[in-house]
């Protein structure tokens, strides 16, 4: 198995770049290329209704209210479950159709946004798809570590017992899963939507999952410094 080596993001240090296999919608770039921007993340899953919902709904209106003030918004497609669906080529279809599937387009007709399984918005901002790596054989302890410590900080002081336990836990994790997802792994994300913030000086000031509203406030914030 190749192990893939690369640096688990921090908060407060220099943001590592993206891991994209392929920018769908507009300009190949990346963090180190956006310099004295504020570059704000949109990470999404296609099948993913509340990303569809609410994330990119909020990432359009930062992007519509803050082009013009040195802000940077990307979107980036992931993949942690519904291989299947999460693909690259229906990233392309939403792009250029603006057709979505599975639970996004049972929940845009379900809350009345969409009657032909379209989304009701553009996207207006560059679109890529994270770098998938199918996953084979047992994953490196320090892979593991690495992403227990991300969740659990204290790992390392916690009892033996309650370790293996974790450890055991985190490689059936490993296993179950069909691909890795670089972007989502590096940036020790919990799921989607996520978003994570870099300041003018590339350094990672922020990752959430799953919130709203929080993100405009650091960016005024960011914008002020």
């Amino acid at each position: 198995m190749t192990a893939i080596h690369f640096m688990i993001a921090q908060i407060g240090q220099k943001a590592p770049n993206l891991g994209v296999s392929k920018w769908v919608q507009g300009m190949p770039t990346n963090i180190d290329q956006e310099k004295d921007k504020i570059v704000l993340v949109e990470v999404f899953q296609v099948n993913c209704p509340g990303c569809f919902l609410y994330g990119i709904p909020e990432a359009i209106n930062i992007y519509n209210k803050y082009k013009d003030s040195g802000v940077r918004v990307l979107g980036i497609a992931t993949a942690f479950e519904d291989f299947d669906k999460n693909t690259v080529e229906n990233l392309e279809l939403l792009v250029n159709t603006g057709e979505t599937v599975g639970e996004t387009k049972k929940a845009l007709s379900q809350y009345g946004k969409s009657s032909d399984g379209k989304i009701p918005y553009k996207i207006p901002f560059p679109l890529g798809m994270d770098m998938l790596v199918k996953e084979s054989g047992t994953p490196s302890i320090e892979k593991m570590t690495s992403f227990i410590k991300s969740q659990i900080p204290d790992f390392d002081e916690q009892p033996e017992d309650y370790k293996r336990q974790i450890l055991a836990r985190v490689e059936q994790y490993f296993k179950s899963k069909e691909y890795s997802a670089e972007t989502f792994d590096k940036f020790s994300l919990r799921g989607t939507p996520s978003t994570i913030l870099v300041d003018r000086n590339g350094i990672l000031r922020d990752v959430s999952f799953g919130q709203m509203g929080h993100i405009e406030p650091m960016i005024q914030e960011l914008l002020n410094e």
